[in-house]
């Protein structure tokens, strides 16, 4: 019985706040006719703006309640209210959004009354017929349990109503992935970029010096045979600095210790040449089914750069690296215990790290408030 009146004294404080709303909807509509009546007038045209974003308001207080109430969140999907004044009051009369809105402050004016005067005639009711029925027969109360279910009448309503228009989701979720594409195209770039940069200083030159010295070998070899094994020498040295670049390149596009050692082993490796105390947690992803190459590679150079911008950029000596296996794919936390303050506008290479999740269609956090630490949260959705 106790739990009934605790439960049933919630639902009344959450239809009251119902009720509070429904004061502030007839209020509205004076302000929603004065300002259709402002902007036909056309001098009052920026009236209309403004109208809008206080409805937002008020709605996505009546949001919060509901998600409070049910536990489920009610998304919101509205169209932007910027640039000029025209743009403005084009966004807030064509926004769908904006008209459901509406149209739940209109229903809000009856209903929420109605369920809080309802709630009072069983709150005078049920305290009676409860009192005997649970305090003295023993059994359990009856009509006070329908104040919470007039609670969750009016949540569902609002929920309902307020919800984001049909393909509102879709449209957010096609800007989410075209903005996701536009980023893997210009990491991708990058790297092509990277690659043919790496190659041209890098193996090609050395390539060139060795054709030479093979050349200037050969012609020596009748009249010198000497300078030509020193060039030959020479030339084999060279050879192999070309083959370490090349693997140097070949590591920058997927790195062959992940094929060998698997991801905590290669993640190990790279904290072991990181130059800093780093303590690799594993939470279930080795020596299980291996995630996707290309979810693995995402997460090594995820923490290859984490694991550098510490080592050059927080003044840390230490650093953690969590990877857990998830119902949802894989997950990589790296923690470093430095100075913190990273900002991804300094080149810190958190841009290219979220542009390399972002075409897997994950998802980067990053905390790192001045004084530190720098924690970066990783998820790569897979299927093991």
């Amino acid at each position: 019985m106790r739990e009934t009146v605790r439960r049933a004294g919630l639902a009344t404080g959450q239809l009251g706040v119902a009720a509070g709303l429904a004061i502030v909807s007839y209020l509205f509509v004076g302000l929603v006719l004065f300002t259709a009546v402002v902007t036909l007038l056309v001098v009052g045209a920026g009236v209309l703006p403004e109208t809008v974003l206080l409805l937002r308001r008020v709605a996505g207080f009546k949001r919060r309640r509901v998600a409070g109430w049910t536990g489920r969140a009610v998304p919101e999907a509205y169209v932007p209210l910027e640039g000029p004044l025209k743009e403005r009051v084009r966004a807030a009369v064509s926004d769908p959004a904006t008209w459901r809105d509406l149209r739940w402050l209109a229903a809000h004016f009856v209903y929420g009354w109605l369920l809080l005067y309802v709630s009072l005639i069983v709150w005078a009711v049920g305290a009676v017929v409860d009192g005997v029925w649970a305090g003295l027969l023993r059994r359990p109360p009856v009509l006070l349990p329908l104040v919470a279910r007039l609670a969750d009448l009016d949540a569902a309503w609002s929920g309902a109503l307020l919800a984001p228009p049909p393909g509102a989701e879709l449209v957010d979720r096609v800007a989410e992935l075209t903005e996701s594409r536009a980023g893997a195209v210009a990491a991708h770039g990058a790297e092509l970029r990277r690659i043919e940069r790496d190659l041209h200083d890098g193996a090609q030159a050395r390539l060139v010096a060795l054709s030479m010295r093979i050349g200037l070998a050969k012609r020596a070899y009748g009249r010198d045979p000497d300078a030509a094994a020193k060039l030959m020498d020479d030339a084999q040295d060279q050879a192999e600095e070309a083959l370490a670049e090349l693997r140097h390149v070949v590591r920058g596009i997927h790195p062959p210790i992940l094929t060998d050692r698997g991801l905590v082993g290669a993640v190990r490796a790279l904290a072991a040449s990181s130059g800093l105390a780093v303590d690799v947690r594993d939470d279930g992803v080795e020596g299980g089914s291996r995630a996707p190459a290309a979810v693995e590679a995402a997460a090594y150079f995820v923490v290859a750069e984490a694991l550098t911008n510490a080592a050059k950029h927080s003044g840390a000596d230490r650093a953690d690296v969590e990877l857990a296996r998830r119902a949802t794919g894989l997950g990589v936390v790296v923690r470093d215990a430095g100075r913190g303050g990273a900002d991804e506008r300094g080149g810190s290479g958190l841009i290219g790290m979220r542009r390399r999740v972002a075409a897997l269609d994950g998802k980067v956090e990053v905390s790192s408030p001045v004084g530190g630490p720098t924690v970066i949260e990783v998820e790569l959705p897979c299927v093991w």
